[in-house]
Parts: structure tokens; C-alpha cells; sequence
């Protein structure tokens, strides 16, 4: 593993000043900084530490001021977790998100202290340099793990250890950092098909590193998120505590009743206030841009009645403001046929806009959407599901907050 690379700490520092500051504060011309940034040159490896001590002087992480607790984002992308735990007062100390796009919008939207670390890649960073936190959030893609080699050396009682099971998976990089910081508490996120994926080995491998490997209580659980937006989507829930707690799912407060369409779309009767380039006019009325072309609604119709005529039940997804959506996914830029929303009798239906999406994931009005609506529609629908993620941090919290406290008293005691 690597240290904290310098063109991720650049990106960080660019957050708070321009290059021309920058240049002036590290003492090179701007056209360096601007080469580095467009990686049209290389950064220095001395650059880390310059900017460290002149740009983004840290203070010790492990005080939290006036949050009760500290966490880190792992795998972030635009920060659909890290809302549903602000959401408690806690404190985000360290992400991590690759895409350039969803770093965009992360950047955006969260405010960065001074000790707030924010990395690229990071498979390329080093364990230790990631600041104490008492939590560990984590969307990480689902991978395969190859466990013939972990089932050959069971069957010689050898000991192979996590590292062995799960290196080259983006599930490692979770497991070495728990393994490293020790934090309270953990929370992953992910899609239901985890608990079947690989016929089961990868769920297998997982639970296996993080109970037996790792000494954490583990619990997980499946919800639909339909209960909190209009929106069928199923996740998996897996935390785990490092010590003993009295946790139960039983604790988890699930409405009877989600929420319809209704209460995402856009009212188009001027109670909203129009935003560019999403609604128009002083009634805030939809771009027409989101209206199906002829061509494709014709073709969406037409494919849907062959497979109907096959005994197929493929097709789009036609609802209206009574409805509850399919699960919104990474295609929907391509045609948007899984939420296609009724114009009325006779016109061509539209898809979602990117702020439809963003509460149908529910994100507030408030989130900046600073990317083009193909790269807003990949991004919302790869995002936690924010009310839900509040929930289960609603119920998490307690136990986290107690190991804090005893950790407090015990600092206070000299122990």
C-alpha cells in the first residue's frame, strides 16, 4: 500500500483555493499547478508533504468538537451514507471515492474542515494514514472471492487469514482498514444479490473476515426501501460492533405506508421554483427536453408488445403520480424505460429529471447537481437510499455513543 497520493491532497487543497494561491503558497509558477492537475506532468512525491504543512494543516482527528461521534466515507459516491449519519451529528473525518464525476458532486455538496481528508483511489492508500474514526461507512462494489485456495487450506487445518481470502478485492481494502484502526462500529451497504452472489461464497468470505477474523458482532439485514421512497429497492444492511452490544434489528422503525410518486415529481403548477435546466417558466413546468422522442416511444412500444406476444414480461415501466417506481438503475440515461412517467391520455410519456431522481433517492432540494444529467442519472441511481440509511443509523447510534463514553471515562482515568 501507499501513502496518501499528492494529487489527491492537491484536488483537496483546490477546494479551498485557486491555483494562482496555491503556486504562491508553495512557491512554483501557475502553469505547474496546472500541469500537475491535468497529470500533463507528474506531481513531485516531496508535493504531499508541502501541501500538508502549508496548505491543509490538520488538527488531531480524534477530537470531535461538538459531534458526539467521528466517521470515515468509504467508496462515497455523491454521499447518500454520509447524509443518513449527519443526519446524528457525526462527524466525517476521511472519504474515499474514485470517479472523477461523483467526486465532483461529493465535492460540491460537503463542506471540508480541516480535518477532513478526501482521497481518490483507495486501494492506493495506506491503512495508517487514514485519522482515527469510531465508524466506517462503506457502499463498496460487490466482487467474487476465489475461496478454492482458502477451501484447500482448510482442508489442511492451515490458517489462512483475511488477507488471503479477500486480496485483490475492493472488499479487502474494508477489511484491512477495520483491521488497522479498530474503529466502534462499521456499517456496509450494498445490494441485495450480495447474500447469492458467487452461489453465496462472497457473503460466505465476508462474514467469515469480519466475525472471525476481525472479532466484530456482526448483523445484517435486507430492507425495501419502498417503505421510505416511492421506489422499489431492496439493499442489504450489514454492521458490526466491536464489542458485545444488545443490538436488534427489532429496533429498526419502518413506516406501514411509503410514500407515492407524488411526493417526488415535479407539481409543474408554479408552487415550485423553476430550476434550470430541469423545469421552465414561471409555472416551473418540465423541460420538454424529458419527453420521450416519438422514434423511441414508438420502438419502447413496440418491443414491449413482441415480448408480450412471447409470454415475456419485458417491457417499460409506464406510472404516474399514484405509483410506486421500479428500481431506478445505472441505465436509465439510455431510454429511462424502467420510470417512464403518463403525460396523459394521448401524449408521450417523460422521463424523470435528474432533481426527480435525487428525491426519489431521497436527497433534499438542497443537493447540488453539478454534472450532466447522463452522468446525475448514473449517480443517483448508484446512491444509498438517504431515509433509510438515517434509520439504521438511528438505531446503530446508541451503541456506538456508549463505547465513546467508556473510551471518554476511561481516557479521563488515565487508563
Amino acid at each position: 500500500m501507499y501513502p496518501v497520493q499528492p494529487l489527491d491532497l492537491l484536488r483537496q487543497a483546490r477546494i479551498r483555493y485557486t491555483q494562482s494561491e496555491i503556486a504562491t503558497l508553495l512557491d512554483v509558477d501557475v502553469r505547474t499547478v496546472r500541469r500537475w492537475e491535468v497529470r500533463y506532468n507528474e506531481p513531485p512525491a516531496y508535493l504531499a508533504d508541502a501541501i500538508r504543512q502549508r496548505l491543509l494543516p490538520l488538527v488531531d482527528a480524534e477530537s470531535t468538537g461538538d459531534h458526539p461521534f467521528t466517521f470515515i466515507d468509504l467508496f462515497a459516491g455523491i454521499g447518500g451514507i454520509r447524509l443518513g449519519f449527519e443526519a446524528h451529528g457525526g462527524h466525517c473525518v476521511f472519504s474515499s471515492e474514485w470517479n472523477a464525476f461523483s467526486q465532483k458532486t461529493y465535492l460540491a455538496n460537503f463542506p471540508h474542515d480541516t480535518d477532513h481528508i478526501f482521497v481518490g483511489d483507495i486501494t492506493n492508500v495506506d491503512e495508517n494514514d487514514i485519522p482515527n474514526h469510531d465508524v466506517l461507512l462503506a457502499g463498496f462494489p460487490c466482487q467474487p472471492f476465489s475461496i478454492a485456495g482458502v477451501s484447500k487450506k482448510n482442508s489442511l487445518g492451515r490458517s489462512h487469514g483475511f488477507e488471503c481470502a479477500t486480496q485483490g478485492t475492493l472488499f479487502f481494502d474494508v477489511a484491512r482498514i477495520i483491521a488497522a484502526k479498530r474503529p466502534k462500529a462499521f456499517m456496509l451497504e450494498n445490494v441485495k444479490n450480495l447474500l447469492s452472489h458467487n452461489k453465496g461464497n462472497t457473503f460466505k468470505v465476508m462474514l467469515q473476515t469480519l466475525r472471525d477474523e476481525l472479532g466484530y458482532e456482526v448483523h445484517y439485514k435486507v430492507i425495501d426501501g419502498q417503505r421510505f421512497v416511492p421506489q422499489h429497492r431492496e439493499r442489504i444492511i450489514i454492521m458490526g460492533f466491536r464489542d458485545k452490544t444488545d443490538f436488534t434489528w427489532d429496533d429498526l422503525q419502518i413506516p406501514d405506508v411509503g410514500p407515492r410518486l407524488s411526493s417526488i415529481l415535479h407539481p409543474q403548477d408554479g408552487s415550485e421554483t423553476p430550476e434550470d435546466p430541469y423545469t421552465t417558466g414561471t409555472q416551473a413546468i418540465i423541460n420538454s427536453k424529458y419527453t420521450l422522442t416519438a422514434n423511441l416511444w414508438t420502438y419502447l412500444q413496440a418491443y414491449a408488445a413482441k415480448h408480450r406476444a412471447a409470454g415475456n414480461g419485458f417491457g417499460f415501466g409506464l406510472v404516474n403520480a399514484d405509483s410506486v417506481a421500479r428500481t431506478l438503475s445505472a441505465r436509465y440515461h439510455k431510454d429511462g424505460s424502467e420510470i417512464l412517467v403518463s403525460q396523459g391520455e394521448g401524449n408521450r410519456p417523460s422521463r424523470l429529471t435528474p432533481r426527480e431522481c435525487a428525491r426519489l433517492m431521497g436527497f433534499p432540494d438542497s443537493f447540488k447537481i453539478r454534472v450532466s444529467d447522463t452522468q446525475a442519472y448514473q449517480q443517483f441511481s448508484q446512491a444509498a437510499l438517504v431515509p433509510m440509511i438515517k434509520e439504521v443509523a438511528k438505531i446503530m447510534i446508541p451503541h456506538i455513543l456508549t463505547r465513546v463514553s467508556v473510551n471518554d471515562k476511561q481516557a479521563s482515568n488515565g487508563n
